[in-house]
């Protein structure tokens, strides 16, 4: 087998897009076969696609209930979707290269370092090989600990396949449960056995690969850790932190939502839905039923998702991180952006920007859409717009309730969500670039 070969007009972006567009395809041919549903109907390909885009996607919003409705083989189906487009795909089939022994050569390593979202060639092929060791090692631990739990209210073959489902759908941020009836893990809203395992995972898939590995070296090698990942790290901690605070105080006077738990059971309540808010899907309360400010606060952490390069969507906390130190740079007058004595180049602070503004547009625009072809309330169809965009999947119980042109809409969404915006530009975009060294005066505008 030689190595992948690209041509002048297969750049990395365009590979990406049109590699996960064929996943996606593949996987709602596949769910739309009589043999993946339960009842042994075939699923409409349109509802067969949504789904297998929200599992390539690892978002987690579902026109059908994935836990009545799905075969074995279409959970099994759903689940390597989810475990493929969580490491991406091309993650997977490098380290499938690896372990076969097939040579890599530099244009497969642009793809990678594409995928991965980093900025040097360095280490690459040992640095995907430890993504897919340390997903499996991670995913295995908490896919014990949660069998363990499940084996109590179900036989242990059952409580096996139920923690290992799980355990891959909350690392990669993905969402999707066999719980049944659109509930989620509500039934385990004061269960700590079941509810932290997912936060652990969740937190741990939403850092990011490279600072896994980057933690990984810290603890082995007693290295010090990049500036990425200090800051990762900070921007995790302060959003759980806030966002558990922000919940307890807006919700546990609801009673739809946290308002009949104990104390102690409110307050796991709200650190898990400030935790699954950062594009992980998982619901423990009725989103349905919250206040009008917990949607809009779910938006706005929905909206900053989790680190780069992870298996989380949203802007990125990174790049929000960035954006909010230019904007203070901006305000004291000074020439530099500097954090940790460290300052920021330009050009990242410009692609911080240009990220921001796509993101924005793009969930402003699908939000219009839907205020036409859906009757439903504005925050409800901006929070089903945002969790799409982040792949976040949490719903209003809104999407199952789509028309088809909506359904549509919030596909388009998990999907340039998933890849990004910036990505999906540079694949349209033409492949030359202006090389010539012509520099044209300033003009003179009056902004602000």
């Amino acid at each position: 087998m030689q190595t992948w070969k690209i041509g002048r007009f297969m750049t990395p972006a365009r590979i990406l897009v049109f590699g996960f567009a064929l996943l996606i395809f593949i996987g709602g041919i596949l769910l739309s076969l009589p043999i993946a549903s339960e009842s042994g109907e075939k699923l409409p390909f349109l509802d067969a696609l949504f789904t297998a885009t929200s599992a390539v996607c690892v978002t987690g919003l579902v026109v059908v209930d994935t836990g009545t409705y799905f075969s074995k083989f279409g959970e099994i189906v759903i689940i390597s979707l989810i475990q493929i487009g969580g490491l991406g795909f091309m993650t997977v089939a490098t380290f499938v290269t690896i372990f076969t022994g097939k040579k890599i050569g530099l244009k497969e390593r642009l793809l990678i370092q594409q995928s991965l979202n980093v900025t040097s060639l360095e280490g690459l092929i040992r640095l995907t090989r430890n993504v897919v060791l340390i997903t499996v090692a991670i995913e295995l631990v908490f896919a014990a600990l949660l069998a363990i739990r499940f084996s109590s209210e179900m036989p242990m073959g059952r409580a096996i396949y139920f923690g290992i489902f799980h355990a891959i759908s909350a690392f990669c941020n993905a969402g999707f449960d066999l719980f049944g009836d659109f509930k989620s893990v509500s039934d385990y809203v004061g269960d700590p056995t079941v509810l932290v395992p997912l936060m652990c995972l969740i937190v741990i898939g939403g850092l990011g690969f490279t600072v896994l590995v980057d933690i990984g070296r810290k603890i082995t090698k007693r290295d010090r850790v990049s500036l990425h990942t200090k800051l990762v790290i900070i921007a995790t901690v302060v959003l759980l932190v806030v966002g558990t605070l922000v919940y307890y105080g807006l919700e546990s006077g609801n009673q739809q939502t946290l308002g009949t738990l104990s104390e102690g059971d409110k307050w796991l309540g709200s650190a898990f839905s400030s935790t699954v808010a950062r594009t992980a899907g998982y619901a423990a309360i009725n989103y349905e039923a919250a206040t009008d400010s917990s949607k809009l606060w779910t938006v706005l952490l929905m909206f900053i998702g989790g680190g780069s390069g992870s298996t989380a969507g949203g802007l990125k906390t990174v790049t929000a991180f960035v954006i909010l130190l230019y904007i203070w740079t901006v305000i004291s007058n000074k020439e530099q952006t500097v954090i940790f004595k460290r300052s920021i180049a330009p050009r990242l602070i410009y692609k911080a920007l240009v990220i921001a503004v796509m993101f924005t547009m793009i969930v402003v625009f699908a939000t219009f859409i839907l205020t036409i072809t859906e009757q439903k309330p504005f925050l409800s169809l901006l929070f089903e717009v945002v969790s799409a965009a982040s792949t976040t999947g949490l719903s209003a119980n809104l999407t199952p309730t789509l028309s088809p042109v909506g359904e549509c809409v919030i596909l388009a969404m998990m999907y340039i969500g998933r890849l990004g915006p910036l990505t999906i530009a540079l694949a349209l975009a033409a492949r030359s670039q202006d090389k010539g060294n012509v520099r044209y005066p300033d003009g003179n505008l009056y902004v602000g």
